[in-house]
């Protein structure tokens, strides 16, 4: 197989997930409401996302300049899946900008207008909550809203450090 198909195909895997995610969310919202298939969609994308900080652990809770080698080297394509520019990397914080995201990519070409891709971003975008803060950092985001460019902006800073005698 080609590098090319390969990248092709990741690419479209990561479109799948977006499409799903939209699928799944409209099923929830005409059987249980909006607010309420917001929330059950997002608990659950943030558990996923749990489990994915937990590789991060190690770097928590201040070791910004660590997490921000791991989180980049892991992002596919090189990096180019969601072309990360840091804004900020020292002590107080790790600033991160997603300048393009093929989920939102999936749900333009889907037709969503403005405002729903930028519900689907929000609620997708839970997942960095859930990796950063299972990794121990305290962490926010900017998702994509219409007629802005690029994507997330992640806002990571150092957490609190575990004090238990665990």
């Amino acid at each position: 197989m080609s590098e090319q198909k390969l990248r092709d195909q990741l690419y479209a895997s990561f479109k799948h997930r977006a499409r799903l995610y939209y699928l799944i969310f409209d099923q929830l919202r005409q059987e249980v409401g909006e607010a309420r298939a917001i929330d059950i969609l997002q608990r659950a994308i943030r558990r996923r996302g749990e489990e994915v900080g937990r590789q991060f652990a190690e770097f928590g809770p201040d070791n910004l300049t660590g997490l921000r080698d791991a989180f980049l080297a892991g992002i596919p394509d090189d990096g180019h899946m969601f072309s990360p520019k840091v804004e900020r990397c020292d002590a107080e914080g790790l600033d991160i900008t997603l300048t393009t995201c093929p989920l939102k990519d999936a749900w333009i070409e889907d037709g969503l207008d403005g405002p729903e891709i930028a519900l689907m971003c929000r609620i997708a975008a839970i997942i960095d909550n859930g990796t950063f803060e299972a990794a121990g950092f305290q962490f926010s985001a900017e998702t994509w809203q219409p007629d802005s460019d690029g994507c997330c902006h992640l806002h990571i800073r150092p957490g609190t450090p575990d004090t238990s005698d665990g």
